[in-house]
C-alpha cells in the first residue's frame, strides 16, 4: 500500500533531509502498527483510539502488542 504513494524500501531510520520515512511494525506475519519520522528526527505514532504520540526511537514500542520494525520505507518530500 504504502509504495502505491510512492514509498520505496530503506536501510535505516536516520533522518534524511527532503524525505519523510515510516516504520512498520509487525507480529506474526501481519503488519501491526506504523510510524512515521517527523522533520525533528522524532517518531509520532497514533496508540490505537488514544492520541498520538512522539518518541524519540522506534525502539520504544518494540514488544509482544506491535513486534520489531519490520520495514522502514522513505519517499521524498515535494
Amino acid at each position: 500500500m504504502f509504495m502505491t504513494l510512492g514509498f520505496s524500501v530503506c536501510s535505516d531510520s536516520d533522518a534524511e533531509q527532503g524525505y519523510e520515512k515510516i516504520a512498520v511494525y509487525g507480529l506474526d506475519g501481519e503488519y501491526t502498527h506504523v510510524a512515521r519520522q517527523l522533520e525533528t528526527g522524532k517518531w509520532t505514532s497514533k496508540i490505537g483510539a488514544l492520541e498520538d504520540i512522539e518518541h524519540d526511537t522506534l525502539e520504544g514500542l518494540i514488544g509482544t502488542e506491535y513486534g520489531p520494525v519490520e520495514k522502514l520505507l522513505r519517499r521524498k518530500i515535494p
